[in-house]
């Protein structure tokens, strides 16, 4: 794990939504604002970065960013639709083009068997599509946010190409 994989990423996405004239928006749950950190830590970002939501609790999902409490019951915060509906709402509060959001289980407790620690759902919102991959990382609690700010930062950048 390396500090400067994450900063190269961040500056990559910036150069790409400053290319663009865009900005971006993040809703973070298991991550902690940690993509929000490393944005924000790229000289110029104020031009591309509009806000970043930490939503934790399924309270604050929901009031933050409108995710329904029946696709809380139904499908719990670890899953694809709460992280579309996630992205979404981070749109809809912002003025941002481009969004993420990233649901999961860091650990070490939290697991099932149906959704083991290191179960990470990434929202992605472009302008002409939105959509939620899951991510099975492993390593403890640091690891996992880690390969998922990386992996978020990654896809989000390749996206813009």
């Amino acid at each position: 794990m390396n500090v400067r994989e994450i900063e190269y990423f961040a500056t990559e996405l910036g150069a790409r939504l400053q290319k663009q004239g865009w900005y971006l928006v993040t809703a973070e749950s298991c991550t902690g604002g940690w993509i929000a950190e490393a944005v924000t830590s790229i000289p110029g970002s104020s031009q591309w970065f509009d806000c970043g939501f930490v939503a934790y609790s399924n309270a604050a999902k929901q009031e933050l960013l409108a995710v329904s409490p029946e696709t809380l019951t139904k499908y719990g915060a670890v899953s694809e639709q709460t992280a579309l509906e996630m992205v979404k709402g981070a749109l809809a509060r912002s003025r941002a083009q481009i969004g993420v959001a990233i649901t999961g289980i860091a650990g070490p407790t939290g697991g099932t068997p149906q959704k083991p620690v290191g179960t990470v759902w990434i929202a992605y919102a472009f302008p002409s599509n939105i959509y939620a991959q899951r991510g099975f990382f492993s390593g403890d609690r640091y690891s996992i946010r880690y390969q998922a700010v990386i992996t978020a930062l990654q896809r989000l950048s390749q996206g813009l190409c």
